[in-house]
């Protein structure tokens, strides 16, 4: 990827020596961090290079009279003004100079702060505009006509205040051996930003999925980005997850894909082993018949801290674990319980976000002996 904005704009920290060198840096990395656990070969999905991010979140700074997108500077001192990000998906990047346009000529730029970008595989787009201002009807038949023109859907954020033009999600098609699944991905809550890495994600994971004729447990499944695709391998899925918004969007997606073997139970992790272990009876769990799965494997893909020493124990239970983690340091934690009864048997490296030092990691385990 090139871009005139390197060693300027934050978003990118590491882009001496090409997309490659990057990313052979964070393999070297990984190897050294997991050797404890593992000493095969790391499986590598790569991301394209450049046009990759299907979500992404800009500053809006005016000036003079004029209004500009703007990121962080690399060393967090001030803001750098952009006209272009080839981070971004194509969709997005042929929009963003036509939208600042429209949104100057029309007069909708007052108190304007941010502007973020959703888009999918088929070039549907849902742009929030952010404002410390509050919205009227005036805005709003503005920003229908704008969206019209530019063919994307708007939505008007400021505080306590949502006002919708057209819709507020849009409908992802992913790829996945050879089968589509599709999604509706909700304005302002999380979804996968590299869509080309999440279809190589789910698929490896599929791969390593063991003992498909019973049943799977899913930790933190989120608005069913893994689960769907798990349950037409699995005879049943049960399915935890905190966030009510997220649970609702998944059942949403369980219709899309005509999925009908899932149960979502909308808890804790804490909560839901309480209620395994017969501890704590929950009104959540009443309709669900435990006692009718059964399950030797476990997925578990939970957020930035990991899962603490309870979680660990508790997923140890199960003959196969697989782990997809945002954050290789606190995956080395776990894992450092986790392979006290279990042992490594693959590990992959997702370059979800190309030129930082992120990674997403994958492991399969399976119990000792």
């Amino acid at each position: 990827m090139n871009c005139k904005y390197f060693g300027k704009c934050g978003a990118c920290v590491v882009y001496d020596g090409g997309y490659e060198y990057q990313l052979s840096l964070k393999v070297e990395l990984n190897k050294d961090r997991f050797r404890p656990f593992y000493g095969g070969n790391i499986s590598v999905f790569k991301s394209p290079d450049s046009n990759y991010r299907s979500r992404s979140e800009f500053k809006i700074w005016h000036m003079d009279d004029e209004i500009h997108y703007a990121m962080n500077n690399i060393d967090k001192n001030g803001v750098v003004l952009i006209d272009e990000c080839p981070q971004v998906s194509r969709p997005i990047y042929v929009l963003m100079p036509k939208l600042l346009k429209a949104i100057k000529d029309n007069n909708i730029d007052f108190k304007l702060f941010g502007v973020d970008f959703l888009s999918s595989n088929s070039k549907e787009i849902v742009v929030s505009l952010l404002y410390h201002r509050s919205l009227d009807a005036a805005w709003k038949e503005i920003a229908t006509k704008i969206a019209a023109e530019l063919e994307i859907y708007i939505i008007g954020r400021s505080r306590g205040q949502k006002v919708v033009a057209g819709q507020d999600y849009i409908t992802e098609i992913l790829k996945i051996n050879g089968s589509e699944f599709r999604f509706n991905y909700i304005e302002n809550s999380f979804t996968q930003p590299n869509s080309k890495v999440n279809e190589q994600m789910i698929s490896w994971a599929l791969e390593n999925l063991s003992d498909t004729d019973s049943d799977l447990l899913e930790l933190y499944c989120g608005a069913g980005n893994f689960t769907i695709p798990f349950a037409k391998e699995f005879r049943k899925v049960l399915a935890t997850e905190i966030s009510k918004s997220s649970i609702n969007a998944a059942k949403t997606n369980m219709g899309l894909n005509s999925v009908e073997n899932i149960e979502f139970v909308r808890m804790s992790v804490e909560e839901f082993v309480q209620a395994l272990d017969g501890v704590r009876e929950f009104n959540r769990m009443k309709d669900i018949d435990i006692s009718s799965y059964g399950i030797n494997t476990i997925f578990v893909d939970p957020p930035r801290s990991g899962m603490d020493e309870a979680t660990c124990n508790f997923a140890s239970r199960y003959e196969n674990i697989l782990y997809i983690s945002c954050n290789p340091e606190t995956l080395a934690r776990d894992l450092a319980i986790l392979c006290k009864t279990h042992v490594v048997n693959d590990l992959a490296l997702f370059d979800q976000f190309p030129y930082t030092h992120h990674a997403e990691m994958g492991v399969k385990l399976s119990k000792k002996g």
